[in-house]
């Protein structure tokens, strides 16, 4: 069992950043590839970034610049700096390591 935990969110104006942090409590095999998930209420979770164990990152369309998806492999963490918010990532964020899950954290931007 690995459990997620997952901080940093909050209500932010648009325009602004925050960075969001996710701690899991183990690593399985030596991977640590991780990645940050969205969803909106009543929505499909999209994914919106991630980190291979290799480094390797990849982005959702909208957010590449303005997301950073990083990890700090001795403290089994992974983080989500997030620049220049948008209204539209309003949402509550999950990461996720194999089919494990975050409870989720949410992130308002208002205008």
């Amino acid at each position: 069992q690995v459990q997620l935990v997952e901080s940093g969110g909050g209500l932010v104006q648009a325009g602004g950043s925050m960075t969001l942090s996710c701690t899991r409590s183990r690593t399985i095999l030596g991977i640590s590839a991780m990645a940050w998930y969205r969803q909106i209420p009543g929505d499909q979770r999209e994914l919106v970034a991630s980190i291979a164990t290799n480094g390797t990152t990849k982005y959702l369309e909208s957010v590449k610049g303005r997301f950073t998806i990083s990890r700090d492999d001795a403290k089994n963490m992974v983080f989500l700096q997030i620049n220049d918010l948008k209204l539209e990532d309003t949402s509550v964020y999950f990461c996720t390591f194999f089919n494990y899950w975050g409870q989720g954290t949410q992130v308002t931007v208002s205008s």
